[in-house]
């Protein structure tokens, strides 16, 4: 990777997908829009996939997932697909759900972290699809931001965090869920979600009866089976505080800190479900919109916009039905961001 390299941004018309397609192809690297989040891309047998890892700052254990554009490329990845892999993609493929199975030896360790499973997705954001046909073989693609930070749901947050550090970026607008795939385990005896996403376990269950929900952080020595398991995630640079509980007792709990905050000189933002901002009309609050596909969409670019703002916390008011995706996201931001809390 070239020190101070220009990162140009591309429309992702014809001529985009082509450019990015070409680069990818010749062993480089691109940021590409995905229904998810953004993701930084290389050809999963290239020269490309090491780059993603210095760009980013991301850690070498930590596994890299697969994007295909359609199943004749699936032989590629994986070494065998058992029946309910074949239900699943039937039913969410193409969509955010990543699959982890056995992988097919010619997938570089690289990309899988050593281990002899590897996550596999197909896309619905038709960009994407297009780039990866054009690239002509998978992409490996993490979240195309700095390790650590909040993932990127449009083409600016991608400039923001990695301008100077790839080549290219084609911007597809803002993404449609905003939050990573689900990721879900099929390499062992029994099902099991390793990171929630926007397809939830009750919708998988009807095609799967028999899931387990992993509820425990990776051990700090081993290597994590999925990304979003292990290490710093999400994080902005102002400190998060995480409440829930009766929103009468949730406001009140706000206002006494948001009092003190501005006291003590310090920029607070509240964020909270769209039924909730009366509740803060005289103060800065934003808008998550109403349950999870509304708050799955904004929660990164809200976080993002905390920092570009000069906030200094946030208090997020979580409630249930946010769903299980955006608790995942906002409780790791909380742990991740430095001072951060959950309050009840």
């Amino acid at each position: 990777m070239a020190a101070g390299m220009t990162t140009r941004l591309v429309h992702a018309d014809q001529a985009g997908i082509e450019e990015a397609g070409a680069l990818l192809a010749g062993g480089g690297i691109a940021a590409i829009p995905t229904e998810t989040v953004y993701g930084l891309a290389a050809c999963m047998r290239g020269p490309g996939v090491p780059e993603i890892f210095a760009a980013k700052g991301r850690p070498q254990d930590n596994p890299l997932i697969v994007h295909i554009a359609d199943v004749s490329m699936l032989g590629q990845v994986v070494a065998a697909i058992p029946h309910a892999a074949m239900d699943l993609m039937d039913a969410f493929w193409p969509g955010p759900l990543s699959l982890i199975l056995k992988k097919n030896p010619g997938v570089p360790d690289t990309v899988s972290a050593g281990l002899d499973t590897v996550a596999v997705r197909m896309p619905a954001h038709p960009v994407a699809r297009a780039i990866i046909r054009a690239a002509g073989e998978p992409l490996a693609a993490p979240s195309a931001n700095t390790s650590g930070r909040p993932s990127p749901t449009r083409a600016e947050h991608v400039l923001a965090d990695l301008n100077g550090r790839i080549p290219l970026i084609v911007d597809g607008g803002p993404c449609d869920v905003g939050v990573e795939s689900t990721v879900l385990d099929l390499s062992g005896g029994y099902p099991t979600i390793l990171r929630p996403g926007d397809i939830t376990a009750q919708q998988i269950r009807k095609v799967v009866p028999e899931i387990r929900i992993r509820r425990t952080a990776a051990d700090d020595d081993a290597v994590p089976a999925s990304p979003g398991m292990k290490y710093r995630h999400y994080a902005p640079s102002a400190q998060v505080v995480v409440l829930d509980g009766k929103p009468a007792h949730v406001a009140r709990e706000v206002r006494q800190r948001y009092d003190y905050d501005r006291e003590v000189r310090r920029h607070p933002r509240i964020l909270c479900a769209d039924r909730r901002t009366d509740l803060f009309a005289d103060l800065d609050c934003r808008s998550l919109g109403q349950g999870a596909a509304d708050t799955e969409q904004r929660l990164f670019d809200e976080l993002r916009r905390a920092d570009i703002d000069g906030r200094d916390v946030i208090y997020f008011l979580y409630e249930d039905d946010m769903g299980t995706a955006v608790r995942n996201r906002i409780l790791k931001a909380a742990a991740a961001a430095e001072g951060s809390e959950r309050a009840e």
